[in-house]
């Protein structure tokens, strides 16, 4: 693959993230938050396997021996995943979609934050004026959008949506972090089967964890889950397909420069919601996610 492949990737995937989302946001309506996050691994693991296993064909490999350094990678990402996709979906009750997502994108430089403090990624000073950029964007949203009036200018920053946007955010950096050091440790000559093998180990992961919570505290939702099937595999497909441009995307490239790039998910996700959710977006939000584009993508050209 060549030295733009990751771009192309991080463009598929995305593409492919912000329409999942769309689908997720429906099945918001007929079950609940778990069940919704659960749908998105189960249905997408056959797409994660029949891929894993063309691939397993086509470069005649042999699945290699799963070390605890690779499983506990894994484990790390399954769970800030799901914790990071439960959360994104929770933002769906304070704000419209578009803003919504705003929040939980800080991920891009909350990636180079951790990445750099524990993941030895790292950036330059310009860099972290990139990052100032992009929170001071997630910052004009929030005042714009808040509805709280009393406790002044920090109240108005500071309130649940915007703390829980930023939770989801740390927990898919720590994801992405984990994801790229998963695949590189398996030190092979491609880059297509490691990420391959990480996200197929990490779906199942992810789709045993919180399928057995949601067969013990929430069985009512498996019959809702059969039922919606076709938006199910929609998910399921769009998942896949995002998940296997990132993963893929990590192995070529560090974690905060993709996750920089993969900012052009503002402009695909709020076209959706404008033509699809008939949701309008004020000049103030535009501001804001105009500052957080800007920051991230002028991380990506300094970083």
């Amino acid at each position: 693959m060549d030295s733009w492949g990751w771009v192309y990737l991080t463009f598929m995937a995305s593409a492919a993230q912000a329409v999942r989302t769309g689908g997720q946001k429906h099945l918001t309506q007929h079950m609940s938050t778990l069940a919704v996050t659960l749908v998105r691994f189960v249905y997408g693991l056959p797409f994660v396997a029949a891929y894993f296993l063309t691939l397993l064909h086509l470069f005649d490999k042999k699945i290699p021996t799963l070390t605890p350094y690779f499983l506990s990678f894994c484990l790390t990402a399954s769970i800030g995943q799901i914790v990071a996709t439960i959360l994104l979906i929770y933002l769906f009750s304070f704000r419209n979609f578009a803003v919504g997502t705003t929040y939980a994108r800080t991920e891009a430089f909350l990636t180079a934050v951790v990445g750099a403090l524990f993941f030895s990624e790292f950036i330059s000073s310009q860099g972290w004026i990139a990052i100032a950029v992009s929170v001071a964007g997630v910052a004009v949203i929030t005042v714009v959008k808040t509805n709280v009036n009393d406790g002044g200018f920090l109240a108005r920053i500071w309130n649940k949506s915007a703390a829980v946007g930023l939770a989801s955010g740390l927990c898919f950096a720590l994801a992405s972090l984990s994801v790229r050091r998963a695949a590189l440790s398996l030190e092979d000559d491609t880059s297509m089967f490691p990420a391959a093998l990480t996200l197929l180990t990490t779906v199942i992961m992810q789709s045993t964890l919180l399928g057995f919570y949601i067969l013990v505290k929430q069985r009512a939702q498996l019959p809702i889950m059969l039922r919606e099937w076709k938006v199910g595999t929609f998910v399921g497909a769009t998942s896949a397909l995002g998940s296997i441009g990132w993963f893929t995307a990590f192995t070529l490239q560090k974690a905060s420069f993709v996750k920089a790039l993969g900012q052009i998910e503002f402009i695909f996700t709020l076209a959706i919601s404008t033509l699809f959710f008939r949701e309008k977006s004020s000049a103030g939000e535009l501001l804001g996610m105009a500052l957080v584009v800007v920051g991230i993508v002028y991380l990506l050209i300094v970083a």
